[in-house]
């Protein structure tokens, strides 16, 4: 098994791609070791010295390190990735495929259909650019002409996440959606 390492905009995170399915059709994003009980994959990483985030992406599992160096923290990754895909364990215990995130989703009544383009739109043309970094972006409302969006993986907390929703996302919404005004993160 060859495991592929790619660098992100985040420098505390690292793309790790197995060449095999990760969770087709969802992510997971877990924060710290006790989040990650649903995931056998990521409670093993947890296990190693200053890992303090685990990005289960489509095709990709994203690390980030609170301390220590790359070159210290890549072998002992990759021989759990490793180790995990040679065991034939599933990376979630139960492997039931996640229903789309809209649990807190808000919107003003009757823009149902200016959030389905906003969807549409972030699915189709923002989604696959993020996730080529390692991260995910999500939906979470649109209220007064302001878009609320959630970052996961290397873009929660990415030093160009900022740059990335105001210069790129923002300025595609804007111009495809005329009611958007603004992008903000939660």
């Amino acid at each position: 098994m060859f495991i592929q390492t790619e660098a992100t905009p985040n420098p505390a995170t690292l793309k790790f791609l197995p060449g095999k399915p990760v969770l087709p059709g969802s992510t997971r994003d877990f924060r710290n070791a006790a989040e990650a009980e649903e995931s056998p994959l990521a409670q093993r990483l947890f296990g190693i010295n200053n890992v303090s985030g685990v990005f289960l992406g489509h095709d990709f599992v994203t690390v980030t390190r609170s301390g220590g160096e790359w070159q210290q923290l890549k072998p002992a990754i990759l021989g759990v990735i490793m180790d995990h895909y040679l065991s034939g364990v599933p990376v979630l215990a139960d492997m039931t495929p996640q229903a789309p995130e809209t649990d807190g989703e808000f919107f003003d009544a009757g823009k149902e259909d200016v959030v389905k383009t906003i969807k549409d739109l972030l699915d189709s043309r923002v989604r696959p650019a993020v996730a080529q970094d390692g991260g995910d972006i999500t939906f979470k409302g649109f209220k007064d002409g302001i878009v609320y969006l959630n970052m996961k993986g290397s873009c929660a907390g990415c030093p160009s996440s900022t740059a990335t929703l105001k210069h790129g996302v923002e300025n595609l919404l804007r111009h495809f959606v005329p009611e958007v005004a603004e992008v903000r993160p939660v």
